[in-house]
Order: C-alpha cells, then structure tokens, then sequence
C-alpha cells in the first residue's frame, strides 16, 4: 500500500502545473510536481473523479513515456513494428494511469521533502525525495530518474523504496514476450485495461 501511495504522489500528480519549463533544474521540477500534486490530492472540494482527469493532465506532460516504454521493454524494443510500439506506448500509459488512479483516496495529508539529487551521466539526473507519513509510520524513499531533452526535464523513471517502476514492468513484460512475443504483450495490456485490472505494481 504504501508504494501505491507513493506513486500515486507522482504519476497522478498536480494538473494545476504547469509542463515543465525550459531550462527547470530537475530539483525544481520535481518540487513543483510534487508541490502540485499534494495540493490536488488535499482539495477536499473535488471528487475523486475530478482529481484523477485533473491529474492525468500532467502525467502526461511530465513523464516521457516513450522513454519509458523504450526502456521498460529493452531489447525487445526492437521486436515490436512501428504501429506496435505506438499501440504499446499508449496502453501502456493508459494502464498506469488506471492502476494508479484508482488509489487517489488512500492519500493522508502526507508530506515530501527533498533530499538530494545528483547527476547520472548521459542526460540523467535523480533527485532524491522522502514522504513524511506521520503518525509513527516509516517514511517512504522515493528516486525520480529524469532524462533531459533540449532545455526540458522529463521522468522516465520512479525507485521507491529501492524498487524500479521500469524494471519491475520489464521483468514482467519479457515474460509474456518469452512466451508469444510484441501480440502476446499488447494483448494482455489490451485485456487488463478494458477490465480494469493492474498488473503487479512495485
């Protein structure tokens, strides 16, 4: 529960933002997600479904998920025709947004505060954030990954607690490539989100 919380955090964040902007430091950008993510998630005056068509307006202007289908499916990447990887792109993005999205109401006035942040070569940068849970419970470590392209900051990538939201996908995407390749793969985001159902989350 508490990394559902977490990511929520980030992936359904602050539609009240805006995309982040040329020449943001990736410390600076992921203080205004983070500041406009709780102040969504704390407005009592919205209903759950508000805040998740709120929220999913930044997802998508502030997570790269071309990127991040590219590095979820590795090498089979290249397994997939152009009309493939697009369809995978696009439910894929769709299924976070529905496992995700559907836990906005476990939020508890929960606090972040960042740590640290650092350079990781070849245009990547982490910045480093903890949420304060309060009330006796243990703190939450949460890593963003974001890539640079041109002036803009985007993620690619969310650790919590040590835990990849790109590798934990990748190891189970490449099962289901082992077992009936790029068509086994769509089909089964194809199923899971018409019937509303996640996949194992980290």
């Amino acid at each position: 529960m508490k990394r559902i919380v977490a990511l929520a955090l980030i992936l359904l964040s602050g539609a009240a933002a805006h995309a982040a902007g040329a020449g943001d430091a990736p410390r600076a950008v992921v203080q205004r997600i983070t500041d406009a993510a709780l102040a969504v998630l704390g407005d009592k005056a919205l209903s759950t479904e508000d805040k998740k068509h709120r929220l999913e307006q930044i997802v998508y202007a502030e997570v790269d998920f071309d990127t991040m289908s590219r590095l979820v499916l590795a090498r089979n990447w290249a397994q997939f025709s152009p009309t493939q990887q697009a369809e995978f792109v696009k439910e894929f993005k769709a299924h976070l947004s529905l496992t995700y999205g559907r836990n906005i109401e476990n939020y508890r006035n929960e606090k972040v505060e960042i740590v640290g942040d650092q350079d990781e070569g070849r245009s990547d940068w982490s910045v480093k954030t903890k949420i304060l849970r309060g009330g006796g419970a243990s703190d939450i470590l949460v890593d963003y990954r974001l890539r640079k392209e041109g002036d803009v900051w985007r993620i690619i990538d969310i650790v919590i607690e040590r835990v990849s939201l790109v590798a934990n996908f990748r190891s189970q995407f490449q099962d289901v490539m082992s077992r009936g390749g790029p068509e086994k793969v769509l089909q089964l985001l194809r199923e899971k989100n018409a019937r509303g159902e996640p996949l194992k989350a980290p």
